[in-house]
């Protein structure tokens, strides 16, 4: 009888602990399954359709590299697009760091100004970029309110969205106005985390404030600097609403970028084998790009 009541704690304690083991499983199966179903297996069906022909309706046609082959010796406008996805990828993350990180020194002082326009800088973030790029389509009309306020100062107007020379320079703007003002938050709630006593030290030796900023502020904003990085980096290559809405990969391809490009093969030329090998390409860049981050940037990161 002893040696039974001992048994009986120890089932009801290996019960107990296997449910404790799979509770964090049982929690984040459902996230796994949508991660599986919406993004493992659209990426491994892309990538096993770009060794296909296929239009969707007709049955797939194995074609090996050809898709590749046409991508990268006979098809120009892909060149054009990943030119495009560079040169707007590196002026959105310049521009973008850049003034967020201008804004976040400005506004952090406590004050009821600084904290109205911090609420007012977050607006953007909050609506979506459909919305935003038919608000800019209107503003930057030739008639619009960004060439009133040119007359208004006696400049000549511009043709934004319809010439090849300011066309992607407007695309650029209007990204980095609708996210400069989430990341120039993070920005701030890093630099009101920072320790006085560390300004409080460097102030006794007498440091210029160039030197203070560049020697203590930048290395402690590091590791937020590096998430923004790559954040923006990936989001810059996935570029659509804001081109698909205003130029529409126009004027004369100056616009079209790698995803809208995929979007017209799919859609407009039905050539799924082609779009799904410029996906592949894009996949590729983006795995590239993430490695580059961390095996050179990640090393400058001062991590507290």
């Amino acid at each position: 009888m002893e040696q039974k009541k001992v048994d009986k704690p120890k089932k009801v304690r290996t019960k107990r602990s296997l449910s404790t083991k799979l509770t964090p499983y049982a929690y984040t199966m459902p996230a796994i399954i949508l991660f599986l179903v919406f993004t493992v297996y659209p990426m491994i069906n892309m990538i096993r359709l770009s060794f296909y022909e296929w239009n969707g309706l007709t049955e797939e046609k194995f074609v090996g590299l050809q898709n590749y082959n046409y991508l990268f010796n006979l098809q120009v406008d892909f060149k054009i697009a990943l030119q495009n996805t560079l040169v707007y990828t590196v002026s959105v993350v310049f521009f973008l760091l850049l003034f967020a990180l201008i804004f976040a020194v400005w506004l952090q002082k406590d004050s009821k100004i600084n904290a109205m326009v911090q609420r007012l800088m977050f607006f953007p973030h909050l609506c979506s970029m459909l919305a935003i790029s038919t608000v800019f389509s209107w503003l930057m009309d030739e008639e619009g309110l960004f060439n009133a306020v040119l007359s208004f100062f006696d400049l000549p107007g511009l043709r934004w969205l319809n010439d090849s020379t300011t066309a992607m320079m407007s695309i650029v703007i209007i990204a980095v106005w609708k996210g400069m003002g989430y990341h120039a938050l993070i920005l701030l709630s890093s630099l009101k985390s920072i320790p006085t006593e560390i300004y409080e030290a460097a102030a006794l030796d007498n440091t210029p404030p160039v030197r203070k900023f560049f020697r203590i502020t930048i290395p402690l904003l590091s590791p937020q600097l590096f998430f923004m990085l790559i954040n923006i980096t990936l989001s810059s290559f996935k570029v659509f609403e804001s081109i698909r809405v205003l130029t529409k990969g126009g004027p004369g391809k100056s616009t079209i970028v790698l995803v809208y490009y995929i979007y017209e093969y799919a859609q407009s030329n039905l050539k799924y084998g082609v779009a799904a090998a410029a996906g592949v390409v894009l996949l590729i860049f983006l795995a590239i790009l993430t490695v580059i981050y961390f095996r050179l940037i990640n090393r400058r990161v001062h991590y507290q």
